[in-house]
């Protein structure tokens, strides 16, 4: 067997170390080609303004996405009531909704809206917020935050807007890429210099130069033909 390996220029330990290397190698492709997330649970102390006065509660807030194509979907998550009635919310009587607002490479806000109460709710209890989703699309590049903002809950025609007085900090960081909007594209362009919008790209004085040289020698090679062919005649007659 020793000898087999000798006359093909083999070794087993050379084998298993040239294996090992290009499975760490994949490894590391792998690693680096997962996208980068990270996501907590915060506290978010939320200070709410009801028809029947002020109140305030601290409820975790946790915000996850899944990738859809070049857009997020988000869905934040209340593990605490927020606020409370003093009659008793039906079944659907309550319909609530949220901003998330965005950090880092990613400015405004997120829209997110969840169901209405699938039970009733009683009087004097904490409200029970629904999961509440939405889609983020990211025009540019880089590591984006998602932080809890106002959140508003319609119920028997009133409407309690709760907003955070703690300065949260984000309960999601994703390191997007943008799909390349209309902003994005005229940025690449300026910055490239390349064409977009399918115009032609703008000639200068070398293009011209070119141009000439190239008709220039058009020509030479015409009178070229010309002369061979008038030659050729010459010598048949």
């Amino acid at each position: 067997m020793a000898r087999f390996y000798e006359q093909h220029g083999r070794r087993p330990g050379r084998a298993a170390g040239l294996a090992a290397a290009v499975a760490m190698a994949a490894g590391s492709a792998v690693m680096l080609a997962a996208p980068t997330a990270h996501a907590e649970v915060v506290d978010v102390n939320y200070q709410c303004k009801t028809p029947i006065g002020n109140k305030g509660a601290v409820s975790p807030i946790d915000i996850k996405s899944t990738a859809d194509g070049g857009a997020y979907k988000l869905v934040m998550s209340f593990q605490k009531g927020v606020s409370s009635s003093p009659v008793e919310l039906g079944k659907g009587a309550m319909k609530p909704s949220a901003l998330i607002k965005l950090g880092g490479a990613g400015s405004g806000t997120v829209p997110v809206a969840g169901p209405p109460n699938d039970k009733a709710i009683p009087a004097n209890t904490p409200i029970k917020i629904s999961d509440l989703s939405g889609t983020y699309t990211p025009k540019g590049s880089g590591k984006v935050t998602f932080t809890a903002a106002t959140l508003t809950i319609k119920a028997l025609g009133t409407t309690t807007t709760c907003t955070p007085s703690n300065n949260p900090k984000p309960s999601l960081t994703l390191d997007v890429k943008g799909s390349g909007g209309a902003s994005g594209s005229a940025g690449s362009a300026a910055a490239g210099g390349g064409s977009s919008g399918g115009q032609l790209p703008q000639t200068g004085p070398a293009d011209s130069a070119i141009a000439l040289g190239t008709l220039g020698g058009t020509v030479l090679l015409a009178g070229a033909a010309g002369a061979l062919w008038l030659t050729r005649r010459h010598q048949r007659v």
